[in-house]
Order: C-alpha cells, then structure tokens, then sequence
C-alpha cells in the first residue's frame, strides 16, 4: 500500500522522532537500512537537526554523475555522513517531490515543524552534466 502523508510532514514527523537523539550518529548509519526511501526522509530530517543543533549556516548534497554523494556543512567545512549511493538518490527525489523544483536549477523557502517550533529553511538546487546539489540553508 502506497504511503498517503507527504514527504514534508514525514520529515517533520522523524525531525520530532529524533529531536533527542544524535543525529550525527543517526546518518552514519542511515545507509544500512533496507528502506532507502524511509532512509532518504530519516536523513533529511538528521540533517535538519543536525543542522539547526550545531547552528549551520547550510548543508551541502552533492552527487556526481558516478553515484558518489558527498555531504558538507558550512559552519566550519565539516563533511558529514555520506548517505551512500541509494539513499542519496532518493534523497535528490525527495526534495524535488517536496519543494517542487522540477527543472535543473531553483529555489524555495520551505517551514519544517520541529516540536513546537517551526524553522525557515531555504532550499536551493542545482543540476548540469549529470551532477546535482541541493543546499539547505539555515537562519542565523
């Protein structure tokens, strides 16, 4: 059976999960889990918390046309968990199903519920030969 809640409010539904735990720890392992697509939302809502728990300026998803994801957060050139190949796929799938950029460049503001709070995060993607990025922007 097809899952009916949106992408957005699963991410926020994992972000209020995961509010107390270790984040950092939880993407380590994140690319082990046998549903990439429940993976590719836990991550986002990891990266969310990681983000917001360690004040990033922005977090950094980069996939090479090979397969190869790479995670940096822009606070102290830090480079995080990698999600791996699969899970990082479909976090590229998740965002564009989320904020609706369909083509190979856009930006959007998108509010994550966290608790109860709310955050603005700015969400920016990039895609030219077969290399894709999404940059999550946090508020100072």
């Amino acid at each position: 059976m097809k899952e009916k809640r949106s992408l957005h409010l699963r991410v926020q539904e994992m972000c209020d999960c995961y509010a107390t735990g270790d984040p950092l720890k939880e993407m380590s392992i994140v690319q082990n889990e046998a549903d990439k697509d429940e993976a590719a939302v836990k991550w986002l809502a990891l990266a969310a918390l990681h983000g917001v728990n360690n004040n990033a300026e922005e977090i950094t998803i980069t996939r090479n046309p090979d397969g190869h994801v790479r995670v940096v957060a822009e606070y102290r050139k830090t480079e995080l968990p990698s999600p791996g190949h699969d899970v990082g796929q479909k976090i590229v799938d998740a965002v564009r199903e989320i904020t609706h950029i369909e083509s190979d460049k856009g930006k959007i503001p998108l509010a994550l519920g966290i608790r109860n709070d709310s955050i603005a995060l700015n969400i920016k993607f990039k895609a030219k030969k077969d290399k894709e990025e999404i940059t999550i922007k946090f508020p100072e």
